[in-house]
């Protein structure tokens, strides 16, 4: 049999989503169906919300909280109120609006509904990991972007125009040193640590050589950011020589070098992903903390520069 949507490619993204997730939910409820337990995979989203909330919810708390439509949550509560598992009730503190909690019976389904969430989470990890490793992120990834930069804006938007992350080429060495060179040698008033003056202008012996990547933004024809990423050992990296020019700052490159880094380092099924800063960089802590990452000390098979001031590890 032909699969049309197969045959489109990407012009049936959205199908595609669509039809994995109708085949999940098939296979959800009939896992409920064979446990006995009256449930749809459908109702998960609003049901966990409630099940979780210390106080009734709005429906338009709820849909927040998912960034579901108002419709598809409304759909979904009548399902549930028509299975006795949530109170509707009017709100005394605002007539347009309802109140919506768990019933007894809504409560006393959710012990039976966790233990088989545990299994649907972990058969679900092998699964996804399938496509990738890192897939949860990157679907984080693409919910921001569409979020922050909806499709139909985006089609009237010149494609050369987008940030775009590659890998290491020989014809992009040079741009190591170009990049972060300048940058360095001003933070060490001009003295560079032997290490740096290695890895500035050899980068492929210094990470590709020992099993490591390097990484740079492109907007356009202008290479505007790189990152490396060292090998420590088999199940161990260390991102370096992280740098934007200030000419395209404040555009998320930063962040999307770093996430790189995360998904080669889960493709590597890598542990845990280090990085080396100054106290000088609050901003950039700012994110480190916001993608996950906590101080620590550092490893022993980590060469320690002596500018660093502060260690810090994202455990994967």
């Amino acid at each position: 049999m032909i699969d049309v949507l197969n045959e489109l490619g990407y012009l049936a993204g959205a199908s595609r989503f669509r039809r994995i997730s109708e085949k999940l939910q098939q296979d959800g409820d009939k896992i409920y169906s064979d446990a006995h337990i009256q449930f749809k995979a459908s109702w998960f989203p609003v049901y966990y919300v409630l099940a979780k909330s210390h106080s009734a919810q709005t429906i338009l708390e709820i849909t927040r909280q998912i960034d579901f439509s108002h419709i598809t949550v409304k759909n979904i509560l009548q399902e549930l109120n028509s299975n006795a598992l949530v109170r509707i009730e009017p709100n005394p503190n605002d007539k347009r609006s309802k109140l919506v909690s768990l019933t007894k019976k809504g409560r006393e389904l959710q012990d039976k509904l966790e233990p088989l969430w545990l299994l649907f989470s972990n058969t679900l990890k092998d699964v996804f990991s399938i496509g990738h490793p890192d897939i949860i992120n990157i679907l984080n990834r693409l919910d921001r972007q569409i979020n922050s930069f909806p499709i139909n804006e985006r089609i009237l938007k010149p494609k050369e125009t987008f940030i775009r992350i590659i890998d290491y080429k020989p014809s992009l060495k040079k741009h190591f040193q170009e990049l972060a060179g300048p940058w360095l040698l001003q933070v060490l008033n001009g003295k560079l640590e032997d290490d740096d003056a290695f890895t500035l202008n050899n980068p492929d012996k210094a990470y590709l050589k020992n099993g490591g990547f390097l990484f740079y933004a492109k907007y356009k024809r202008d290479v505007v950011g790189c990152v490396a990423l060292k090998r420590l050992d088999d199940d161990t990296f260390e991102f370096a020589k992280l740098f934007i020019n200030p000419k395209f700052r404040k555009l998320g490159i930063a962040t999307r070098l770093i996430e790189r880094c995360i998904s080669r380092c889960m493709e590597n099924e890598a542990k845990e992903l280090w990085l080396q800063t100054t106290m000088s960089m609050p901003q950039a802590h700012k994110l480190y903390y916001k993608l996950g990452f906590n101080d620590k000390e550092a490893p022993t098979q980590m060469d320690v520069l002596e500018r660093t001031e502060k260690v810090m590890c994202l455990k994967l």
